[in-house]
């Protein structure tokens, strides 16, 4: 068990397009094991690798409700939306790569995503709702792009500001 890193807003590798996995190796899955353990730990309910510094299209996610559900951890390699349906909804989104900031998101209610399992194996899933905004979501990380993205130039603006004070307190202090 290794929790890795996250990686915050300003820091600019959030904002690098992830490149694809040709083949899953040994190395892939255990970084795929110490990002669920990362995820776990935050607590979170999604992570792309691109948040622990690594520019691999992989996503880990685990959308099952904790009181009501067991846990259901997925790896995803290579996600890519195959459709996704006109009807929208909003979400009130997070991120642990934007700490203490939420905000509404509006997505497609519904996606189908084609993807690579952990044994190089091509599969689909559809997702519905929550699992399909959690998904949408850390899929925008391998393109570098953030939920923060969805907001007004005003209010984005000022999440950032905040955050750079922040991150820039932080290292003063160490």
């Amino acid at each position: 068990m290794a929790i890795l890193p996250i990686i915050t807003v300003p820091d600019k590798r959030l904002r690098k397009i992830s490149e694809p996995v040709s083949q899953v190796t040994d190395e892939l899955r255990q970084l795929a094991e110490d990002m669920l353990d990362t995820m776990y730990d935050a607590p979170g309910v999604g992570l792309a690798a691109i948040q622990v510094g690594h520019p691999v299209r992989l996503l880990v996610i685990d959308a099952a409700n904790k009181e009501d559900m067991p846990p259901n951890p997925m790896v995803i390699f290579n996600p890519e939306i195959i459709a996704a349906s006109e009807e929208t909804n909003f979400y009130e989104e997070g991120c642990l790569s934007v700490p203490e900031y939420f905000a509404d998101v509006e997505r497609p209610l519904t996606c189908t995503v084609r993807y690579l399992s952990k044994d190089n194996e091509q599969k689909e899933l559809e997702c519905t709702d929550f699992l399909a905004t959690v998904i949408q979501h850390e899929m925008d990380h391998l393109e570098g792009k953030m939920f923060i993205d969805y907001l007004s130039k005003l209010k984005r603006d000022r999440v950032v500001k905040k955050l750079t004070k922040q991150a820039r307190e932080k290292a003063t202090a160490s």
